[in-house]
């Protein structure tokens, strides 16, 4: 895969699907589900963005992103839970990919839930769907996921997604002027079939 692939891969996103949830390209009438956690303090505390201080600054954020869908330039879903019915219910989150090293056959992926939906499975599930997209369809040879050190919950996900712990990077990012140790996982396309969750 190229660049242009990727572009033209995510210019129309494909929709995804598991058992319990939709995974959609976002959209601007999310705009409420996404703020009722996305202007919560203990969702960015180990994030790298602030939390949204208005329902305006979540719709200017969207209406942003759907440009960027548009150019082929953004790699994130909307996660949304599957209705009885097999429909769309609410938005409880994104999962997506957070960047690319193409030259490597690689990916970073990154996930957000709000906190009303944890503990229920759906950030490894949709983290899973995630990795069988990369590995399947874009062919990619490594997907890692990366945690601010004390974020032990973000961890166990990646851990129930079949992704192995690989290390910290000291100071390995810098958020508002200070610097964060962050934890690295990661699985291998040759490891994605025995993940218990890749099914």
């Amino acid at each position: 895969m190229d660049r242009i692939d990727l572009k033209r891969t995510f210019s129309k996103p494909p929709v995804l699907g598991t058992d319990r949830l939709i995974l959609r390209q976002m959209r601007p009438d999310d705009a409420e589900d996404m703020f009722e956690y996305a202007s919560r303090d203990d969702v960015t505390k180990y994030l790298t963005w602030k939390p949204h201080d208005s329902l305006r600054t979540t719709k200017s954020y969207l209406n942003l992103i759907t440009a960027k869908y548009r150019r082929g330039e953004f790699y994130d879903w909307a996660v949304v839970l599957r209705d009885p019915d097999g429909g769309e219910g609410k938005m409880i989150g994104t999962c997506g990919f957070t960047s690319f090293d193409l030259n490597n056959s690689s990916a970073e992926a990154g996930y957000v839930i709000n906190p009303a939906y944890r503990g229920r499975g759906y950030a490894p599930e949709a983290l899973c769907r995630v990795e069988r997209f990369a590995f399947c369809e874009l062919g990619l040879h490594r997907l890692e996921s990366r945690y601010i050190v004390g974020n032990d919950s973000s961890r166990r996900v990646m851990e129930k997604a079949g992704m192995k712990f690989e290390g910290i990077r000291r100071g390995g990012v810098r958020i508002d002027g200070s610097f964060y140790d962050v934890g690295v996982c990661a699985i291998l396309a040759q490891e994605f079939p025995s993940n218990p969750y890749s099914s």
